[in-house]
């Protein structure tokens, strides 16, 4: 008998510009069979972020798509204590080292490079055209804009946003 492999069901808690940047790639990702969202004003959501427990047996996995670092980390913990699993959601358009290190919570948009042995923490957003070069550390919670660089061998501090064209 063959075995038969499921696809799962991803939460994304936001649906504005992150959130639907985050259900384009995880679409792309071709490996959801459902995308739902949770957010409090925006009619596409399921339901409130509040009610995030009770979604727990509809979507086994979640990610946060909220631009405030704080509470995007704040909000995965709650997510993970809830029993849900933390997705991470890397675009099949971005080059991944395959010695890189992307942790959950994470979103990798398009175009983006993660170089040789860069390590991403979790919940970070990497947007399109930016590079995260070889050896280096992004942080928790940190957002790397359009077009900016994290130079080899940098550390990038938790939560830091690193605005468009930015080199670190």
């Amino acid at each position: 008998m063959s075995e038969v492999f499921s696809k799962e069901n991803l939460l994304i808690i936001g649906a504005g510009q992150y959130g639907q940047v985050a259900s384009e790639i995880a679409e792309s990702m071709n490996c959801f069979d459902k995308i739902g969202f949770l957010d409090d004003n925006n009619p596409k959501a399921v339901g409130k972020m509040a009610d995030y427990e009770k979604f727990i047996m509809d979507y086994e996995y979640a990610i946060v798509a909220i631009g405030n670092s704080a509470l995007r980390l704040e909000f995965t913990e709650k997510l993970r204590i809830a029993g849900y699993q933390i997705a991470k959601l890397i675009s099949p358009m971005a080059y991944i080292s395959p010695s890189s290190v992307i942790r959950e919570g994470c979103i990798v948009e398009a175009m983006t490079v993660i170089n040789t042995e860069a390590e991403l923490d979790e919940c970070c957003f990497i947007s399109a055209g930016a590079v995260v070069n070889h050896n280096s550390v992004v942080k928790k919670g940190c957002h790397i804009n359009c077009h900016a660089t994290v130079s080899s061998n940098a550390v990038v501090e938790a939560g830091q946003k690193i605005d468009y064209n930015q080199l670190v």
